[in-house]
């Protein structure tokens, strides 16, 4: 199955806190997009992994995503090591994506670290033919290396090399985060802890946060994107003459 866009997320509703705005506004344009998730989550303070895999569904749903996977590496125990990265390179054999967004290079959430390096190594050994990996009809797959690479913001802030316009689909993004109900904007905790994330206040920050960097940018609300693999490279000014940002 080929896609255009493959993002990654250390845990479930990694994506949709980070880059959903994005990932929305590609499938309308009409470009296949997937997310993989790494771990189930299951070492969150709130929720179960069966739960957390359920609001996954629902907030692929709300995303119209082409497909969503789950590698299940042990969560809080990602390891740059070589059966991690193998289990990521049939993800990325298998989907053959022109463009992969992973997580920050630097963040709050030590996960979201450890995933950052551990995809970069992954992305680079799936283009070696000699490091071998079966899809799901159990044959051999062929080396393939996306063209692209972009991290995504999460928690802590970077200088984005470019910001993505989701004036327009702000709204399906938060409608997909709400999907994690079990995480996110918690009024009443229940037997539950209340987490950092769960306080109502995070979710609200996340739009000021949107709309922030869409001001920076000249759009009403935006996403933020390091480039991985610098410097970007063009062949034309067809990205610029489409967009008219106010400055």
């Amino acid at each position: 199955m080929e896609i255009d866009v493959l993002a990654f997320g250390a845990h479930p509703d990694d994506t949709e806190l980070s880059c959903a705005g994005t990932l929305a506004a590609l499938i309308k344009s009409g470009k296949k997009v997937a997310v993989v998730d790494l771990t189930r989550g299951e070492m969150g303070s709130r929720g179960t992994p069966e739960l957390r895999k359920k609001e996954a569904q629902k907030a692929a749903d709300i995303l119209g995503l082409h497909a969503r996977e789950n590698v299940g590496l042990p969560d809080t125990e990602l390891e740059n090591n070589r059966e991690h990265q193998k289990a990521i390179i049939q993800k990325i054999r298998h989907f053959r994506p022109h463009i992969c967004l992973i997580p920050t290079p630097k963040d709050r959430h030590p996960d979201h670290e450890k995933a950052s390096a551990l995809l970069i190594d992954a992305i680079f050994y799936s283009g070696l033919p000699k490091i071998e990996t079966k899809g799901p009809d159990g044959k051999k797959q062929d080396h393939f290396r996306p063209s692209h690479v972009l991290h995504f913001m999460q928690h802590d802030h970077f200088d984005p090399d470019f910001v993505f316009d989701i004036t327009d689909t702000i709204e399906v993004k938060e409608k997909a985060i709400m999907a994690f109900s079990s995480q996110f904007n918690v009024n009443d905790p229940g037997d539950e802890p209340e987490t950092y994330i769960s306080d109502p206040t995070f979710f609200e920050a996340l739009r000021a946060k949107a709309k922030y960097f869409g001001q920076l940018a000249g759009y009403k609300y935006g996403e933020g994107f390091l480039y991985a693999q610098k410097p970007f490279p063009v062949s034309n000014f067809d990205f610029l003459f489409d967009t008219t940002p106010k400055r």
